[in-house]
């Protein structure tokens, strides 16, 4: 056994599953920074620039657009505790995974919960959302964007107008499509949309992207009460029901983020400047070519496995361009194929959850991994190991024809 003092020494693998993916080397250099203050001016001024730069990933003009310190979890629940008090009725599109930890989180709160479901491999249509909210009357409507359990991404055109219509306010997770798949706030007209680095923004995981609309944020700051340690005559205070968060308190932490400047945590200097190059990164490339290149990556994916004679999971209309479900084959230990792409290949594949576990693979093929080469070298050691365990397949028939997919 090494010294525990010994420097980390990772593999270098290709991660190739439904994130996290490896980060742009520009990302990580930018994250070897010095630290500043987090009042030094030179900090503050990194802070406005990293509100400029997400809003046209989010597809917004919202001033309140910023970053919740955390993975992308501290952003889903930072949003769902500001928004929602104990007793409020939330409808919740759940169709994987992500859909169901909305409900746990929203659980916790003490909301009133009520679901439109639909069986994991699909989505929802935008009539049941407007019957059930119709039935339902709830005050906040919450949706995952691209659910990676399922590979599946929810259409939200037209969520905003039923939410605004019925006096709702709505809140879309975006962290597995955000910088791969199109996010449109404004246009979607929907109040509260987050988003993670871990995966099409190519960074690391410890940072929430996050957009709030002027009327989402009226309503947060109805509910503020600012810590008394730093509570000030000059500072208004709201009178609705106090978030009972404090770290994930969106009221103290978007006066973090305004002109105030008012403390509420140390910001995570090293996190902020990872997010910062993330989104320069996306912006440098160019947004509809950062989504043309996802969607290129997703069909190469989906032509080499059929072209191996494997079975693509779930509606070919509603798939993520980022991440793609595999069905593994009869016969085929699927946890054995995996430890062999990783152990022979260095690439990461992913397993499944809940009813989809031990069904299905996911390989994802976003952010620095949406590459031509990463794509082809996935799909030519999947052949390889499959082959080695006794699966029959046309060889070279997947990198074929994802060379082929690129080329059309």
């Amino acid at each position: 056994m090494g010294s525990p003092f010994r420097q980390i020494d990772p593999p270098q693998r290709l991660l190739m599953g439904p994130g996290p993916v490896n980060a742009h080397p520009r990302v990580l250099r930018a994250m070897s920074a010095d630290l500043l203050g987090q009042f030094d001016p030179e900090f503050t001024a990194y802070m406005t620039e990293v509100m400029g730069l997400y809003r046209p990933i989010f597809g917004t003009a919202n001033r309140w657009t910023f970053l919740v310190n955390g993975t992308a979890r501290a952003g889903i629940e930072a949003s769902l505790i500001s928004l929602v008090a104990p007793g409020d009725r939330v409808l919740v599109l759940n169709f994987g995974r992500f859909g169901l930890l909305l409900t746990e989180i929203l659980d916790r709160i003490g909301a009133v919960i009520e679901t439109v479901n639909a069986p994991w491999g699909q989505t929802i249509a935008m009539e049941e959302v407007a019957a059930a909210i119709a039935r339902f009357q709830p005050k906040v409507v919450a949706s995952v964007h691209g659910d990676t359990s399922t590979t599946m991404a929810q259409p939200l055109e037209g969520l905003g107008a039923l939410c605004h219509a019925a006096g709702a306010y709505s809140y879309v997770d975006a962290t597995a499509t955000i910088g791969g798949m199109e996010i449109a706030a404004d246009r979607w007209g929907v109040d509260i949309v987050t988003g993670g680095l871990q995966k099409c923004l190519g960074g690391p995981s410890g940072s929430s992207p996050i957009t709030v609309s002027d009327r989402a944020a009226e309503h947060i700051f109805s509910r503020r009460h600012t810590e008394r340690g730093i509570r000030r005559s000059d500072l208004e205070q709201g009178e609705g029901q106090r978030i009972s968060s404090n770290y994930f308190d969106l009221a103290m932490i978007m006066d973090y983020w305004s002109d105030k400047r008012l403390n509420h945590h140390t910001e995570a200097t090293t996190m902020l400047y990872g997010a910062r190059e993330c989104a320069c990164v996306v912006l440098e490339e160019g947004l509809e070519a950062r989504y043309a290149a996802h969607a290129a990556a997703g069909r190469a994916v989906v032509a080499g496995v059929r072209a191996m004679g494997l079975q693509v999971f779930g509606d070919d209309r509603f798939r993520m361009t980022n991440v793609t479900g595999i069905h593994i084959p009869e016969g085929v230990n699927g946890e054995t194929v995996r430890i062999r792409m990783r152990e022979d290949f260095e690439i990461e594949i992913g397993t499944a959850f809940g009813p989809l576990q031990g069904k299905i693979w996911r390989i994802g093929a976003m952010g620095y991994n949406a590459a031509k080469h990463k794509v082809l070298i996935t799909l030519g050691a999947l052949e390889a190991v499959l082959r080695a365990e006794g699966f029959r397949l046309p060889a070279g028939a997947g990198v074929d024809a994802a060379l082929e997919a690129y080329s059309a």
